[in-house]
């Protein structure tokens, strides 16, 4: 069944491909991969001309808010996509999101009208374009994720990242999820996501393979290496 308002803690750390091995073997039993495999994720990042949004992400405030469309796989006009509002405030995460055909969405983003139910969601998220003008798609940005569950606890989530890959240029996700590498197969970004505290046993899995907790987010690194690069000011 599909979520489309979410609230809970969202915790990230940084694997070599090692830990991942290590860790799934101990999490047999107790965590389980979901039904869809290995996916490949496609997001479009929305930003102004200065990377205002991403600029202000980084500095960590109590309070921000990314708006983002994201594809599972490299989507076609038909595609189901999600418009997505992320919001984190005192290290909780809300997250709000509605489907549509990838076409309609990348419509809807362009400020072009929204066919469907004005539902509490979409009103939203036609406030903030109608209050930041100057959001436009500003980074493609796509990974390989494996998602589990809790066997007991399905709220219990967790996910791996890797093979993240990145573009300014020809950001839409139909032409493919090709780009810059950022993360390659030998590092995983872990993101364990739960609406209280982290089992027992998921902690001493952790302390066993030494796995801590680490500050990352993919659109942040990507546009701090585009700044290393040269490619933005």
């Amino acid at each position: 069944m599909l979520r489309y308002v979410f609230e809970r803690k969202e915790i990230k750390y940084i694997l070599t491909k090692q830990q991942r091995d290590d860790l799934l073997v101990l999490l047999e039993g107790r965590m389980q991969p979901d039904e869809y495999g290995v996916t490949r994720i496609c997001n479009i990042y929305y930003d102004n001309d200065t990377f205002r949004v991403i600029r202000e992400s980084i500095e960590k405030p109590k309070y921000k808010e990314k708006l983002r469309l994201r594809t599972y796989g490299v989507p076609s006009d038909s595609t189901p996509a999600f418009v997505e509002l992320k919001k984190k405030l005192n290290g909780i995460v809300y997250k709000r999101r509605v489907t549509m055909p990838y076409s309609d969405a990348l419509r809807f983003l362009s400020r072009g009208g929204y066919a469907g139910e004005h539902t509490q969601i979409v009103k939203e998220i036609e406030w903030v374009l109608e209050s930041k003008p100057d959001l436009k798609p500003a980074i493609a940005l796509c990974y390989d994720r494996q998602a589990y569950f809790g066997c007991e606890d399905p709220d219990l989530r967790m996910t791996l990242d890797t093979n993240i890959n990145y573009r300014l240029t020809d950001i839409d996700l139909r032409n493919g999820s090709y780009g810059d590498t950022l993360i390659d197969g030998s590092t995983y970004i872990l993101e364990l996501k739960t609406n209280g505290a982290m089992p027992l046993w998921l902690a001493d899995a952790f302390d066993k393979l030494k796995i801590y907790p680490g500050s990352y987010t993919k659109y942040g690194n990507a546009y701090k290496k585009l700044l290393t690069e040269g490619y933005l000011e």
